[in-house]
């Protein structure tokens, strides 16, 4: 039931990335980002006392506002590389780091020992979450892509290593706790960051059209985006007004989706914390974090795109590690 449990995390944290992503090349990584735990904090306000049995101690919220530091770290440094139109660099360098400290940690300092067939598939996880993540080449502005990622990968990896180490008894209380934390974080992070411009590179060949503006229009106004689109068309599509400033419908959409982007991550961390109750921290935290796999294969579906050989490798690769997971 863990490794299903962990599965699915991944699964819906795919598609938040994929959506929130998209909605912050619209409105900016930091409104994107502190929309997105807003979203989250009210549905699991919500929730947390239909599925709690009592209320919770002091030290699981504890435990789960730490991992809302990492969560509201991460989210920001992500949306912000992926803002910068660095994507190819940022999600494989936070992938890779939010997993591999984890199980350094579960191994080294919690003592838990998976069997020999799920390391097997954890190491085989790390080189495929790279290459399905694309790699990264050179371009303008790759240094500080590479600090965004390297950032958002601390923050992974503390949000789940914190969020693993809650009582069963709290329920997701601990998930509430962290996007309470994470709301205040990307809150104060919004306000330092957002003052700042933004260099963006031009789009890089490999890079997916949907982390470059492709899929905007789909999700906000019905049809994918052309760089060749002239004002006249803008205007058809309802995306500008005449003056050329987004109309109040064209911005609702994205604030929509960065909220919805927030209410699935809510729910991977939700489906995150049972399977690292039910299931080693290493196997849960390998398994949870293979939703690069998702935005590509949305990239594939969706917009007809076509995957580079390494991706292709990357993808059996993942779907290897998790037989081996499973298996073992």
């Amino acid at each position: 039931m863990g490794t299903i449990l962990a599965l699915l995390s991944a699964l819906s944290y795919g598609v938040s990335d994929f959506v929130g992503g998209i909605a912050s090349r619209r409105i900016g990584f930091a409104r994107s980002a502190l929309l997105g735990q807003l979203g989250g904090l009210l549905v699991t306000i919500v929730a947390a006392p239909l599925v709690s049995s009592g209320a919770p101690a002091v030290r699981d919220l504890l435990w789960g506002t730490l991992s809302g530091v990492g969560t509201g770290i991460a989210m920001t440094f992500l949306f912000r590389g992926i803002g910068r139109g660095a994507l190819s660099v940022v999600v494989p360098i936070s992938a890779v780091g939010g997993v591999a400290l984890p199980v350094v940690v579960g191994t080294a300092v919690l003592g838990q020992h998976p069997p020999a067939l799920a390391w097997a598939g954890i190491v085989l996880a790390l080189p495929a979450l790279w290459l399905v993540a694309g790699g990264f080449s050179g371009g303008p502005v790759v240094g500080a892509a590479i600090g965004d990622g390297l950032l958002a990968g601390v923050g992974i990896a503390v949000q789940y290593l914190a969020l693993a180490q809650a009582d069963s008894a709290s329920g997701i209380w601990p998930v509430t706790a962290g996007r309470a934390a994470a709301v205040l974080l990307v809150g104060a992070i919004a306000v330092a960051l957002g003052r700042r411009p933004v260099r963006r590179s031009p789009t890089r060949p490999g890079v997916p059209t949907w982390a470059s503006g492709g899929l905007v229009a789909m999700v906000l106004g019905g049809r994918p985006a052309r760089q060749s689109l002239t004002r006249p068309a803008a205007l058809a599509s309802g995306g500008l007004a005449l003056g050329g400033r987004p109309t109040r419908r064209s911005l609702t959409r994205p604030r929509v989706a960065a909220l919805s982007s927030g209410v699935l991550a809510a729910a991977a961390l939700v489906a995150y914390l049972f399977a690292a109750r039910t299931q080693y921290l290493a196997v849960a935290v390998v398994l949870s974090s293979l939703y690069p796999v998702v935005p590509v294969a949305l990239g594939v579906t969706v917009l007809n795109e076509r995957l580079r050989r390494s991706q292709l490798v990357g993808l059996a690769s993942a779907l290897g590690a998790s037989v081996l997971i499973a298996v073992g």
